[in-house]
């Protein structure tokens, strides 16, 4: 295909030179004179490992070409990416001045020109700027509708710096944001020599990724510094440690636990942490991010429980009491502590856990409970239906399979907190549904 890249930086540079070897033509677009003479030359403007010889090969084969006029760019190929800076402004939020002006810079160009013509942006943009943002830019400037000879894509970049070209050439997947009904058929043609799985998606969810994949590699790095200083202050060589916690690809390095949703509880996380912390107060170590994560849990239930009043004073059922479904472990059940705090306030509460049952509780579990919610017995429901019936809200944290019919069937005209993201309650008539992360 040709393409033209409009940002002839990191991305711009290593987007173009891998494009040509895809077997695409590209044009750079910058407003730098030096860039455009640099790439026309041949030259990188940016030093990165076999990317010297990737654009050098492109400008001799008259693949690459770069020029500053936008106009004939797009007008001379079929696909524009944008790969521009998005740098972060003074209250932290992304600067995307540079994105409004270059999209808007190709909206007109797109007007005088016949034939389609895609638009795909490569720059790190929140959530919410495609449709909010650039697609309204897009059509007021070119004088075309979506979908209508117009067609506009969220393509996030997943490269490093000093391995980019190696990230281009085999990505673990290639993520697009495209409007509902569009399969991304130009984007899946040019990627098409590249043997990675394609997933489109809506364009808010497309534009999230690149910000959380960045966030989490964050959350990893100052969570692997901190549990270091404090095992190294025990003794402990942490460079071992984390290898071998590395080891375990069901629960450590997975999707496991990557869920959002409702708070962490039970006999073993909130203990552990707080365990571990202590290990650091030991030898008085500072530990911001770590001394974070039960007030962060806490907060957690604290939204939860204002998603519930928001709605009044009205009798609520709660399903799922023990920590997660298929026990009957109350200790430091986010849900007890939920349940806890609405009989607090006062609610009619109803309760329906199908594994627990307060004459089998025993040690540690019943004495939890005992000190959290004396009463429990008579709070506890032996169905989905009778904690149904005499209440107006339905608080969903866990359900089991065989009870999910009779939930369904059960609700009428209840709100829905949905705690699980069970989808299926999305379906029921004529519910108010609310999910706590979606």
């Amino acid at each position: 295909m040709r393409i033209s890249v409009f940002g002839i930086g990191y991305v711009g540079v290593v987007s173009s030179g891998c494009l040509v070897e895809l077997g695409h033509e590209v044009i750079g677009v910058d407003v730098s004179a030096e860039k455009i003479a640099m790439l026309a030359a041949g030259r990188s403007p940016i030093v990165e490992e076999a990317i010297d010889t990737l654009i050098a090969d492109a400008v001799n084969q008259g693949k690459l070409t770069a020029t500053d006029n936008v106009e004939d760019a797009v007008n001379r190929t079929d696909v524009s990416f944008i790969s521009v800076g998005t740098p972060s402004a003074a209250d932290g939020s992304v600067a995307l001045g540079a994105v409004d002006s270059v999209v808007a810079a190709i909206g007109r160009a797109i007007r005088g020109k016949s034939g389609s013509h895609a638009v795909v942006m490569r720059s790190t943009v929140p959530p919410g700027t495609a449709e909010d943002r650039v697609i309204p830019i897009l059509e007021r400037e070119s004088g075309r509708v979506l979908g209508e000879q117009l067609r506009y894509y969220s393509n996030p970049e997943f490269l490093r710096e000093g391995s980019s070209v190696r990230d281009f050439r085999s990505p673990p997947f290639t993520l697009i944001g495209a409007a509902a009904g569009d399969d991304a058929e130009v984007l899946r043609a040019i990627y098409a020599p590249i043997a990675a799985p394609v997933h489109v998606a809506p364009y808010r969810v497309a534009e999230s990724v690149k910000h959380i994949s960045n966030v989490y590699h964050a959350v990893k790095l100052a969570f692997a510094n901190e549990a270091g200083a404090i095992l190294a202050s025990h003794g402990v060589d942490a460079r071992e440690a984390f290898r071998l916690l590395c080891e375990d690809k069901v629960l450590n390095v997975s999707a496991a636990y990557l869920r959002p949703g409702f708070a962490f509880g039970g006999s073993c996380l909130p203990k552990d942490v707080r365990s571990f912390l202590s290990l650091a107060d030991a030898h008085n170590l500072s530990t911001p991010f770590l001394k974070q994560l039960l007030p962060g849990n806490q907060a957690i239930i604290d939204r939860a429980f204002e998603a519930i009043t928001r709605h009044g004073r009205l009798p609520i059922a709660l399903f799922g009491l023990a920590f997660k479904q298929g026990t009957d472990d109350l200790r430091e059940s986010p849900f007890v502590l939920l349940a806890e705090r609405l009989l607090g306030r006062g609610y009619e509460l109803r309760i329906y856990d199908r594994f627990v049952q307060v004459a089998r509780l025993m040690g540690a579990n019943r004495s939890y409970i005992d000190k959290e919610i004396p009463h429990l017995e008579r709070l506890l429901v032996d169905g989905p239906q009778a904690a149904l019936s005499a209440s107006r809200i339905a608080v969903i944290g866990h359900v089991a399979p065989e009870d999910q019919p009779a939930l369904l069937a059960g609700l009428t005209d209840h709100v829905v907190i949905d705690l699980a993201g069970m989808d299926t309650l999305r379906t029921v008539p004529g519910i108010v549904y609310e999910g706590l992360c979606w």
